[in-house]
């Protein structure tokens, strides 16, 4: 196994916390109603997604996975 990050246990908890970020932007996407509201929740899903990512980079592969 790789070696984690020098912060980990921030890390992991930044990553879930964004994962529920995501989680309950997604609920509001599909309950809102106005087009340019959407819009302006996905682009935050996407940032997070981005944010995300570089977290997953940072540990060994599939240290996440559930």
């Amino acid at each position: 196994m790789s070696k984690l990050p020098k912060n980990f246990p921030e890390y992991s908890i930044m990553y879930k916390s964004i994962s529920k970020q995501i989680q309950q932007l997604n609920l509001e996407k599909n309950n809102t109603i106005k087009e340019e509201e959407r819009q302006e929740i996905e682009s935050k899903i996407q940032t997070y997604h981005k944010e995300l990512d570089k977290i997953r980079e940072m540990f060994p592969e599939g240290f996440f996975d559930t």
